[in-house]
């Protein structure tokens, strides 16, 4: 039944809810004891975050600890460490260059005391060092120009790597990851043109990199949409250059042309996934078919006025994204793990459709309660011929399901019941059903609720965040082995089975 048609059933009365609901009743059988396999949190490993400068905030470093207490996440990427702002670079009169690495430090100092390492974007362009002083709109200005001289690119890596070892230790560096620039695909890199240009500046960072520690792993092309990596990848073959893994970036709203050079009708939900699974084979055919995939941006879409990405939403979204992409690829880099962030300038007000998880002020999203839910899930995974469930096993047995309600924004949806029937344990095993939905954690309707403040108290805040934070977990049983879940539109359910 076409959705509008049921809509308008609905409306009239000509159908109840619970006639639909149970016309179109889900059921599902699990088995326990069903064979798994290794399931690694991919989806919460790395976040994105506002530019390099920005990580010497407290509101910054506090959302940080916030986002890791409710993720566990190991690494944060953001741009520009090399913008003047953070003075890493200068020229004496004389042209030579002087390196003053104490910003760099702090910045990273703050995310290693923190239980975060960098995942290290090696971009923008010094002034000094800058072969035009061409800028990107964003609202900082970064020089996206090539270096004018290579040589002292090249001694500018070598110093850079060379200081971080001996700050930090060979060990600890060697786990880090080093991607070449950002996005070099479009407007930021001017080099002429502009694909070959970028495969010298790889080059010569790669192996400046190397060259201080074979140890520290390099990679790229850090494309816009999936682009290059084919190509790239046959250059850094047929030219023996380093590369220890891959790097692209895709966004949902991204445009199907843009993304796979065609017209076919892929909805927005499945377009991260299928532009992971493109590249993904697309490094299965090169001659390095081992290489770690790092999808290093990606978000969920953000429907324009609808601001979607401040909505439960993308808890839902989050889950169908994790089906999909589970077996695909290494690491996604969620961008990004906070609104500290001015690519267009200073924020305004909280829950302006940004691409955090924590809004401006520190009030934990929607968002941040799906990835919280989600982080719950356990370390192996039951496949599952549904999808819209995916079913885990944690190490001391116990099943972490998650269930969901995907309806895109600009959609009429209605709430489905799903029946769960457990087999290889005891039918009236304990249970427990924790929900991220607009009734449940939706500190946006709070917010609204509220008068949408623009600069909300510090006693709003934190009435703000009790929603995020109050647990809505439910303690029951199975009835005959089976738990009847009603899922609203855009729901998200986690169902706990205790092992006894």
């Amino acid at each position: 039944m076409k959705k509008e048609c049921l809509a308008l059933l609905l409306m009239f009365g000509l159908i109840s809810p619970a006639s639909w609901a149970q016309e179109h009743l889900e059921m599902v059988t699990i088995d326990a004891h069903g064979p798994a396999r290794p399931f690694p949190h991919f989806w919460e490993e790395t976040f994105g975050s506002g530019r390099a400068i920005l990580a010497l905030r407290e509101s910054y470093l506090s959302d940080l600890r916030e986002v890791k207490k409710a993720t566990g996440f190991r690494y944060v990427r953001f741009h520009n460490i090399l913008h003047d702002e953070v003075g890493v670079y200068d020229e004496d009169p004389q042209g030579r260059p002087v390196y003053n690495f104490s910003y760099v430090d702090q910045i990273y100092d703050g995310l290693l005391e923190n239980g975060v390492r960098p995942f290290v974007e090696i971009s923008f362009m010094p002034t000094k060092l800058a072969l035009r002083q061409d800028v990107h709109p964003f609202w900082y200005h970064p020089i996206v120009s090539p270096p004018k001289d290579y040589h002292k690119w090249d001694d500018l890596i070598h110093a850079f790597a060379k200081h971080l070892i001996d700050r930090y230790g060979a060990d600890e560096v060697a786990q880090w990851y080093f991607e070449v620039w950002n996005e070099p695909n479009i407007d930021f890199w001017t080099g002429d043109p502009k694909e070959s240009t970028y495969e010298e500046l790889y080059d010569h960072t790669a192996q400046a990199l190397k060259s201080v520690s074979p140890r520290l792993r390099v990679g790229g092309p850090s494309t816009s949409s999936a682009h290059w990596v084919d190509s790239f990848l046959q250059h850094v073959s047929t030219h023996s250059v380093p590369i220890d893994f891959v790097s692209s970036h895709g966004y949902a709203d991204d445009t199907v042309q843009d993304l796979f050079s065609s017209n076919e009708n892929i909805p927005m939900d499945q377009r991260v996934c299928r532009a992971i699974g493109k590249v993904r084979n697309q490094i299965a055919a090169s001659a390095r078919p081992n290489l770690p995939l790092m999808w290093t941006e990606w978000n969920v879409p953000s429907f324009g006025p609808l601001r979607a990405r401040d909505t439960a939403y993308v808890g839902a979204a989050l889950a169908d994204d994790i089906r999909q992409c589970d077996g695909l690829v290494s690491m996604m880099s969620f961008w990004t793990f906070s609104d500290v962030f001015e690519e267009g300038g200073p924020k305004r007000e909280p829950f302006d459709g940004g691409f955090g998880l924590i809004a401006m002020g520190g009030i934990k999203k929607p968002s941040y309660s799906g990835f919280a839910l989600l982080h719950q899930l356990g370390d192996e995974i039951i496949p599952q011929n549904a999808g819209d469930l995916l079913v885990t096993r944690r190490h001391d047995g116990t099943l972490a399901i998650a269930a969901w309600n995907l309806i895109d924004p600009d959609k009429t949806g209605h709430s489905k019941t799903m029946d769960v029937k457990i087999q290889g344990i005891r039918p009236d095993s304990a249970v427990r059903v924790t929900r991220v939905d607009y009734q449940h954690g939706n500190t946006l309707a709070t917010y609204e609720n509220m008068g949408s403040p623009r600069y909300p108290t510090q006693a709003q805040i934190r009435e703000l965040n009790a929603v995020a934070d109050h647990n809505t977990a439910e303690d029951l049983r199975l009835s005959f082995g089976v738990i009847r879940l009603e899922i609203p539109s855009n729901g998200l359910i986690l169902l706990e089975v205790m092992k006894r």
